[in-house]
């Protein structure tokens, strides 16, 4: 009898385990060891091949996180707040890799606040996760750029300035996905990040994720009691893989529809006459401002415009990569050399 255990793969033959990462070395419970665990089993369920993917990050407890997941991919772990540079450059040279970049909010809103803005105006092709817990966790607990205002810390005191919302930087920075979610939801983050990694341009998930040695408290928003008690989701959350569109005729709200699924089975949709719009720009503000005046918790895709140019293509790159064209083709001859050096005579 054949006492082997059965080992499940994915579609590209590759096994959950084949997507793991290095033991982590954070404090036990910590949500950023969720978020690595969702990112490996969102890339086991989308067939990602992990040589195809680039993981790049900052300083601070959250750039040591791609340490702990898709172990056989590329990586490089760059300076406090200066990743979206290395990232620029990397996807710049091959922007056929999937990147997948992971801050903290000290690391995107303090230090790196202008090379997240800019990566935002570029439209860099890669998910930007900011694990946010309002500390700096890996130098003993100081308030971070996201700390509430007002908030009472045992070894920091009491902060005195506002908070930056990083959802709302993004959107103005022109940044045409942003969504912010909770380590302790799974399965939202899970969706999100499917969702995140199809998109064309950057991709910004504000992932709150609660710092359990420093800023767990009942009363901290980045808590996992305040997550849990005072979560609202915009919207459920689900991704579906792009197929052929489904298009269907205009219809009034209120009105029933009867929609032919690409399975064959069938869908009942009924128009509501309010509901969220992600694609509302303006909308979007105004939501993130007004739970931030009612210390609001809200999650799900919070903008949405899938529009954008992103950079790869505003630069007009080659379909396979800089990194892949010979170099005959990169550099210029010695005759046009020779040409350019006369002219200037």
């Amino acid at each position: 009898m054949d006492s082997r255990r059965t080992v499940n793969v994915n579609l590209v033959g590759l096994s959950k385990a084949d997507y793991n990462g290095s033991p982590s070395t954070l404090c036990q419970g910590c949500g950023h060891n969720s978020i690595a665990n969702q990112i490996i089993q969102v890339a086991y369920e989308l067939n990602i091949e992990p040589h195809e993917v680039i993981k790049l990050s900052g300083i601070g407890c959250s750039s040591k996180s791609p340490a702990y997941f898709l172990g056989r991919s590329h990586g490089f772990n760059s300076l406090h707040g200066r990743m979206p540079s290395i990232a620029t450059g990397a996807l710049m040279a091959n922007h056929t890799l999937r990147a997948i970049g992971v801050s903290g909010d000290g690391d995107t809103a303090s230090i790196g606040m202008g090379q997240f803005k800019h990566m935002m105006r570029r439209n860099v092709r890669m998910v930007y996760i900011v694990e946010n817990n309002g500390v700096y966790g890996l130098t003993k607990g100081q308030f971070s750029a996201t700390a509430d205002e007002g908030q009472e810390l045992k070894y920091a005191g009491s902060n005195d300035l506002p908070p930056i919302d990083i959802c709302m930087e993004a959107i103005m920075a022109g940044c045409g996905f942003v969504a912010r979610s909770f380590s302790g939801d799974a399965k939202q983050v899970r969706e999100l990040l499917k969702a995140a990694l199809s998109h064309r341009g950057t991709a910004v998930l504000d992932i709150i994720s609660p710092c359990v040695a420093f800023n767990n408290h009942d009363s901290s928003t980045k808590s996992y009691t305040y997550g849990k008690d005072h979560e609202e989701q915009l919207h459920d959350i689900g991704w579906v893989a792009p197929q052929e569109e489904i298009v269907i005729d205009e219809y009034a709200p209120g009105e029933m529809k009867v929609v032919d699924m690409h399975d064959g089975s069938h869908i009942q949709l009924r128009k509501l006459d309010e509901d969220y719009d992600p694609t509302d720009k303006m909308g979007a503000l105004h939501r993130l401002m007004w739970a931030q005046e009612k210390q609001e918790f809200i999650t799900g895709l919070i903008y949405y415009d899938g529009h954008r140019e992103n950079l790869a293509e505003a630069s007009h790159l080659p379909a396979a990569g800089l990194a892949s064209v010979p170099a005959a083709k990169l550099r210029p001859s010695a005759a046009s050399l020779q040409e350019i050096m006369a002219g200037l005579l």
